[in-house]
């Protein structure tokens, strides 16, 4: 069960990046349109080929990392999952983006990762054929359950539809990726879904409009927002590596459920942290009837999470 635990270290990182994605998006003089901020982060896993780099260095390639001498030129069918992951991530960072600017990340995210943990495992059994032992589904409905209850409420009418295509798409995405696994290697799978993305991202500039929108960010983006959006999607990249890389080993909808997780980290970090994070970063609920549904949500997710291990 090493992959579980690769993956909560994962959700740890992401947890990080949900707390900068919701301060980048609220901020309409950072990143005023979800469109370009999906862009720059299919753009920015161009960067994530330094994780090749990383295997060169003596004992990482025992431990999983890829290198580049594991390479092998794609087929078809692995060109073609490589770029149907590429649209269903876009898709889905395009609607999350949207319904973070119309709604409250803890109404949002949450019933992002419950969508997608639950489609996920209908996906994988349609799909991939996969079969649950009874400890990891219920494993998976509770951690489902739990991560569902961390919303405060549902959000309104136009960002639940946002909120619904993006976990539909990245249970799609993870499903793909989990596919393009099953056909060649890891390191195959990732390196060229990655570029995938790279290519998805600049064919968008084909389309004139899209080309002018980039320009007219490009003059009202500051230094200092730059800097917080690459360092934001280099610990994405980081993230999402360690959470493919749990793909990889164990099961796709599992691996989505313990999404749940990152709400665990997100509470911890807005409790011990909340005197540095911006209002638009962190909600501050102090009443009593909230601190009890939180400990009901942690509470189920951390039960969820152990049945994983039983």
């Amino acid at each position: 069960m090493a992959w579980i635990l690769l993956a909560t270290f994962g959700q740890f990182i992401s947890a990080i990046v949900a707390i900068l994605d919701k301060y980048i998006v609220s901020d309409a003089t950072a990143m005023p349109k979800p469109f370009l901020y999906a862009f720059y982060s299919c753009i920015l896993t161009g960067g994530w080929a330094v994780i090749f780099a990383l295997g060169y260095i003596p004992g990482l390639q025992d431990i999983g990392f890829p290198h580049l001498k594991n390479l092998q030129m794609p087929s078809l069918t692995v060109v073609a999952l490589a770029f149907l992951a590429a649209y269903t991530f876009f898709m889905a960072l395009v609607s999350m983006y949207s319904a973070l600017r119309e709604s409250e990340a803890v109404n949002v995210m949450p019933v992002i990762g419950a969508i997608s943990a639950l489609m996920s495992f209908g996906f994988s059994w349609l799909f991939l054929d996969s079969g649950f032992s009874l400890n990891l589904l219920w494993g998976v409905l509770v951690l489902a359950l739990g991560t569902m209850m961390v919303a405060q409420g549902l959000p309104d009418w136009d960002a639940t539809l946002h909120v619904f295509h993006s976990g539909l798409f990245f249970a799609l995405h993870y499903v793909t990726m989990k596919g393009l696994f099953l056909e060649t290697s890891f390191d195959d799978g990732f390196f060229w879904s990655r570029l995938a993305f790279v290519l998805f991202a600049l064919s968008w500039l084909l389309v004139p409009m899209n080309l002018r929108k980039l320009k007219e960010q490009a003059k009202v983006t500051t230094r200092r927002t730059s800097i917080l959006v690459i360092f934001t999607k280099i610990l994405a990249g980081v993230s999402a590596f360690l959470i493919l890389k749990a793909t990889d080993m164990g099961d796709v909808a599992v691996v989505q459920a313990l999404d749940g997780v990152k709400f665990v980290f997100i509470l911890l970090i807005t409790i011990f942290f909340a005197a540095w994070l911006p209002d638009s970063a962190a909600v501050h609920e102090p009443r009593p009837h909230e601190v009890m549904r939180r400990v009901l949500y942690v509470t189920l997710i951390m039960v969820g999470y152990f049945i994983l291990f039983l």
